[in-house]
């Protein structure tokens, strides 16, 4: 595969001018296994710039399909959750592990997926205040225990979620992403992710033309 000037250098660029975090060097393009360097120029493809969990998270190749094995797993399957829920899931629980990353990235793909400007900083903020379902509150509700007091999740917290129409799989999805998403926040934070600019203003707008 050719990994010419037209696609590497754009991140080299993107090292040069834009941190990706503070604490762990970030690896040379062309120096990464062929198949994560695949994936870092595909997503630079499909979204014009690449996430800093990427570029972070390389440091370490074997962490780093592990970690995006289990991503994809979780976030991108069909499922009694819609897509935009497992982002609700993921912005309520790092705003509650005060994760500057994922909050900012994660809220501006749920922007995205609800179709909605506000939501990701409503859930962010307080997601009991925010305007989603009954059921969504629940949803959350259980998230947050999960992320913040796994050691007291209880029978009568699964009999609660399961009233508001979770599955079994459903409640496991919910809390493997809290779960996961915790991993996550504390990563971010350890190595001093910094959000992407890109990230601030995806979904705000409604596209024109």
């Amino acid at each position: 595969m050719d990994y010419g000037r037209t696609k590497r250098d754009p991140i080299r660029n993107f090292f040069m001018t834009q941190p990706t975090a503070r604490r762990f060097p970030t690896p040379a393009i062309e120096k990464l296994p062929e198949d994560i360097r695949t994936r870092i120029l595909a997503v630079q493809e499909k979204s014009g710039f690449v996430p800093n969990v990427f570029l972070t998270l390389a440091y370490r190749p074997d962490e780093f399909r592990a970690f995006f094995a289990y991503h994809d797993a979780l976030m991108e399957k069909d499922g009694g959750l819609t897509k935009a829920e497992r982002e609700m899931i993921v912005v309520a629980t790092s705003a509650a592990n005060q994760c500057h990353y994922c909050v900012i990235a994660h809220g501006a793909i749920l922007r995205i997926r609800a179709k909605n400007p506000q939501i990701a900083d409503q859930i962010a903020v307080n997601y009991r205040k925010a305007d989603i379902t009954p059921r969504q509150r629940a949803m959350l509700d259980f998230a947050m225990k999960v992320s913040q007091a796994a050691n007291t999740v209880s029978e009568a917290d699964f009999a609660d979620i399961a009233g508001h129409g979770f599955s079994e799989d459903d409640i496991w999805d919910i809390a493997a992403i809290a779960a996961f998403f915790a991993l996550s926040n504390r990563l971010a934070n350890v190595t001093a992710m910094r959000p992407n600019d890109e990230f601030y203003m995806m979904g705000r707008l409604p596209k024109q033309g």
